[in-house]
């Protein structure tokens, strides 16, 4: 049709609801308007790919933003953006296909249509324009032949189709007139923003017009030759992390077309933070942060990574999982691996860096995954009575592992621990779970909880010849610290510097603690916690009071027996209690403060020859006429 007859065509309607299908557009399918360009992008680089098919020829993408608003200027002339290609263009029948595909009258059809679909993809990129944009013009000319066409489409639901009888280059030009609220996601500031997000990798030459001149936005990927420039490799890492990465790994599948680069964080993610990859798809980005490309284990690195056989969702924000997705997944993960396989062989020391960086989120994960157990585990460090020991070392020394699930029975046991034997800290977030696995991964290694009460009866009780003075002392202590709520027994520790020792398992701590709490509380969660404990220790049950342990071994605790002033013997308890709770890394209550300062002052009276309790001397004043009084002169 001619330029007399193009002029004359009438406005024709679309089959569907337009405004629905934008409404659906922005508020279901894609999370921003912003990705208008990206579409446009998308559809121009798939318009130069299939031209090179055609004649070999086109290669550039040109993006004029709108111009910068001005205020004098009213009539509003050359307000609109546009983006070029010199790609193969659309004849007459691919645009009334467009119009098929664009005039489908379900919504649901439209985001149903393959992606790879040239026409669809193209349908779908001119509809999300709608978002930003209240008129698009899209002016046309195939490097197939036929004359040059123009189709024009309003955000009322109208649009209008016509020949030109113009010499246009082989290509596609899109133009936007805005929407009232959008102007600004078209002007040179956001424009050049997007574009650089989305297309600064892509195979073909992007450029951006503005008043200032024409500038180049596409530049070689790093991360896709990481071994012709290293530097420039660590440079991307920096800008991607903010920091320093502690190793690069090479990714690759070649069966799905996919390459990539692993950045080993420099430090630890906050808790809880998935695997993230920022993903590309053709050199396009497709998303910051796919949490989905890369096992989940592998939460210690950041990936960058590109492909051209993985499918996209129907808003390209996300991947489709399929098969392909699942072998890529399996392969990069297998990479990550042997990465930390090949860098305990080769360089023991940095491996020891990493794993200090990401321990903790290290054993939270092998607790579910099995491999990562079976080749990481052995890295792992845990607090052991002989030290921080690597598990892999802790196996090779000891076939017997004995471990206490809190740090309060790690301290208490650790003081009564054999030398010969080893006693693992599983207080730890995930160490004891760490401990409980190694039989699965060594079979030859056996585990062993401990806890307090039973530590305590396996320690020899005094010899025959001493035990009746023991049961003696046991009783005259205990009723020293039974205001305390403390039972005292005596024991016979192979360690004869140590005189005392806290014993209270994780119940007995736990009704110190609610009672610490009612001290601070009102009255109404007072009640609570009183209830609480009469369900939990019963009044009279001995099994629910800590214990103070007194060694027989030591020279004070023996010569302790034969203290008869019962004032110097009750101190002295009380001093060893409070010297075994600050051993045990106990925190003192108000009560323990004032037993500790009230024993330090009755020991230091009593030592100064003066009764603890009794009134302050009164001062002797002599008079003038006493022939005793001293003379100031005389000294």
């Amino acid at each position: 049709m001619g330029t007399e007859d193009g002029a004359r065509a009438e406005a024709q309607q679309f089959q569907v609801d337009l405004r629905g299908v934008v409404d659906l557009l922005s508020r279901h399918i894609y999370s921003s308007p912003r990705v208008y360009l990206r579409e446009l992008l998308q559809n121009a680089r798939d318009a130069v790919t299939a031209r090179r098919e055609v004649d070999g020829g086109g290669g550039t993408i040109r993006i004029r933003p709108l111009p910068a608003a001005d205020p004098s200027d009213a009539s509003g002339a050359d307000a609109e953006f546009v983006l070029s290609d010199d790609g193969v263009g659309l004849t007459a029948t691919e645009v009334a296909e467009l119009l098929a595909t664009v005039g489908r009258s379900s919504k649901r059809d439209i985001f149903d249509l393959p992606r790879s679909d040239y026409l669809g993809q193209f349908g779908i990129g001119l509809l999300s324009c709608f978002m930003v944009a209240d008129t698009i013009r899209i002016r046309s000319r195939s490097a197939c032949g036929g004359a040059p066409v123009e189709w024009i489409g309003s955000a009322d639901g109208t649009f209008r189709v016509r020949e030109l009888d113009e010499d246009l280059p082989v290509g596609t030009s899109v133009h936007l007139i805005p929407r009232f609220d959008a102007g600004d996601l078209l002007r040179a500031p956001a424009v050049r923003e997007l574009a650089e997000t989305f297309a600064e990798f892509l195979p073909v030459s992007v450029l951006l017009e503005t008043g200032g001149g024409t500038d180049s936005i596409t530049h070689a990927a790093p991360f896709l030759a990481p071994r012709e420039d290293p530097a420039a490799v660590v440079q991307y890492g920096r800008e991607l992390l903010g920091a320093t990465p502690l190793d690069v790994i090479e990714l690759a599948d070649a069966a799905t077309g996919t390459r990539g680069i692993a950045y080993v964080l420099p430090f630890a993610p906050p808790p809880g933070a998935r695997q993230a990859t920022r993903m590309y798809l053709g050199r396009m980005l497709l998303s910051e942060r796919a949490d989905d490309v890369l096992p989940d284990w592998a939460f210690f690195v950041r990936a960058v990574i590109d492909s051209t056989g993985l499918n996209p969702t129907a808003s390209r924000e996300a991947l489709v999982e399929d098969e392909a997705l699942a072998r890529v997944r399996e392969e990069l993960g297998a990479a990550i691996r042997r990465w930390v396989l090949e860098l305990g062989l080769r360089e023991p020391h940095r491996l020891a860096q990493f794993v200090a960086v990401h321990e903790v989120g290290l054993k939270s994960l092998i607790r579910h995954d099995e491999e990562l157990a079976r080749f990481i585990t052995r890295w792992l460090t845990v607090e052991t009575t002989h030290g921080t020991m690597s598990v892999g070392d802790l196996v090779e020394r000891f076939d017997r592992i004995r471990y206490a699930d809190t740090v309060d029975e790690f301290r208490q046991v650790a003081g009564i621990s054999r030398p010969e034997h080893v006693l693992v800290n599983g207080g730890y977030l995930y160490d004891a779970d760490l401990i409980r696995s190694l039989p699965e991964l060594h079979p030859a290694v056996a585990v062993e909880r401990v806890d307090v009460v039973g530590e305590l009866d396996r320690l020899d009780p005094p010899p025959l010849d001493d035990r009746a003075d023991a049961v003696a002392l046991e009783d005259r202590a205990s009723a020293v610290l039974a205001e305390v709520g403390c039972r005292v027994v005596v024991r016979m520790i192979d360690q004869p510097e140590l005189p005392s020792l806290y014993v209270a398992d994780p119940a007995v701590l736990r009704r110190l603690d609610r009672t610490r709490t009612k001290g601070a509380s009102g009255a109404l969660w007072g009640g609570v916690l009183d209830r609480i404990d009469e369900a939990v220790s019963p009044a009279g049950d001995d099994a629910s009071a800590a214990r103070l342990c007194l060694n027989g071994a030591n020279r004070a605790v023996r010569a302790l027996r034969d203290v008869a002033d019962d004032a110097v013997f009750a101190r002295t308890v009380q001093l060893l209690y409070i010297q075994a709770l600050l051993a045990g890394h106990r925190p003192l209550s108000d009560a323990d403060r004032a037993l500790m300062t009230g024993a330090l002052a009755d020991l230091v009276a009593l030592s100064a020859g003066v009764v603890p309790g009794a009134p302050d001397p009164l001062p002797v004043v002599l008079s003038d006429d006493d022939p005793t009084a001293l003379d100031p002169e005389d000294g």
